[in-house]
C-alpha cells in the first residue's frame, strides 16, 4: 500500500545525527531506532537522542509485526551496562529510554541485566530521568520486581494492539498479561506508559476497549501510532488510520483520564518520551541546572 502524505518522515541529516551514530558506533551499542527501522530515526537522532536498545539485537520472539531480528542471541555482554551509561553521559540526555529484546532464553528473562543497567545510567548520571520499555518476562512478577527495584523514572511495556489480534501479532504475549504487568507496576506507584498501533486489521470498537482498558489500569502515558510494515514477510497493512482519527483517540483517552498521550501517524514509544516525562516532574532538576 502506497504511504499518504501524512507519513513523510525527516531524512538522517546533520551533525546531531552524525554524533549519536559515532556515540553509538564507538560503544558498540545497538538502538532500537536501527532494528526497528523507525520512522522518527532521523528527526531524533538529528536532535543528538536515541532509544537504547540492551541485551544484544536478537530476540527470541517472532512477533509479526517487529523488524527486531528473530533467532538465538549471543552470550551476554556483561560489560554493556557500563557502555550505556557512557553512551547517556556521552549524549548529554536528560531523559534517556533504554529498551530490550525478549530474552526468554534467560532464567531470569534478563531482568539482571536490566537493573544493572538502570543503576549504571543513574550512577554516572544522575540527573538524567530514565524510562524504560520492557518485555513481559513471561509474566513472572518476582523478576519484572528485580526491574523495579533499581527504580527508573518511567515504565513502559507496550500493549501493541486489540486483544482479538493478539496472537497474531504478538505471539506469544497475551492482552491480559500485559494489562497485569502494568497494574503490578502501577501498584508499586510507578508512572506507567504504554502504546498500540493502528492499521493492523482492528475495529474502531476494539481500539476504544484497549484504551478504556489503559486508562482502567490508571495509565499515566499513551503513545498510538500507525503500523508500518518492516517486509513482504511481516504483517500487512490493513489501512491507514489518517490524523483526524489519531486526534480522536487522543481525546476520548484524555476523557478517560489518562494524563499524557501522544496520538499520530509516526509517533512511537519513545517519540518525544522526554516531554511527555517533564508533565511528572521528571527532568526539572536536570533543566534547572543546566
Amino acid at each position: 500500500m502506497r504511504k499518504p502524505k501524512w507519513l513523510r518522515a525527516k531524512l538522517p541529516t546533520g551533525p546531531g545525527y552524525v554524533s549519536v551514530q559515532n556515540i553509538v558506533d564507538e560503544n558498540q551499542l545497538h538502538t532500537v531506532c536501527q532494528s526497528a527501522q523507525c520512522p522518527n530515526m532521523g528527526e531524533c537522532w538529528s536532535r543528538g537522542t536515541a532509544t537504547l536498545m540492551i541485551l544484544g539485537n536478537v530476540c527470541t520472539r517472532t512477533c509479526s509485526f517487529c523488524s527486531v531480528e528473530s533467532g538465538r542471541p549471543p552470550e551476554l555482554d556483561l560489560a554493556e551496562p557500563a557502555r550505556v551509561a557512557q553512551a547517556v553521559a556521552k549524549m548529554g540526555l536528560r531523559h534517556c529510554v533504554l529498551t530490550s529484546v525478549a530474552r526468554d532464553d534467560l532464567p531470569d528473562g534478563g531482568a539482571a541485566v536490566w537493573a544493572a543497567t538502570i543503576r549504571a545510567v543513574r550512577r554516572r548520571n544522575p540527573e538524567t530521568a530514565i524510562e524504560v520499555l520492557v518485555p513481559d518476562f513471561q509474566g513472572r512478577l518476582e523478576h519484572l520486581d528485580i526491574v523495579l527495584q533499581a527504580k527508573p523514572d518511567v515504565f513502559n511495556h507496550n500493549l501493541e494492539t486489540v486483544e482479538r489480534l493478539q496472537r497474531p501479532v504478538r505471539k506469544t504475549a497475551t492482552y491480559d498479561r500485559t494489562l497485569a504487568v502494568l497494574r503490578h507496576a502501577k501498584s508499586r506507584n510507578f508512572v506507567t506508559k504504554s502504546g498500540i498501533m493502528l492499521g493492523l486489521g482492528e475495529e474502531h470498537s476494539e481500539i476504544a476497549k484497549a484504551i478504556k482498558d489503559l486508562a482502567d489500569e490508571k495509565l499515566d502515558i499513551l503513545t498510538i501510532g500507525q503500523y508500518l510494515q518492516p517486509s513482504n514477510e511481516h504483517a500487512p497493512i490493513a489501512r491507514w488510520a489518517t490524523p483526524e482519527e489519531f486526534d480522536d483517540w487522543k481525546e476520548l483517552a484524555l476523557s478517560l483520564g489518562i494524563g499524557v498521550v501522544e496520538s499520530g501517524p509516526l509517533v512511537r514509544s519513545s517519540y518525544h518520551a522526554e516531554e511527555q516525562s517533564e508533565r511528572f516532574g521528571f527532568g526539572e532538576q536536570a533543566a534547572a541546572s543546566a
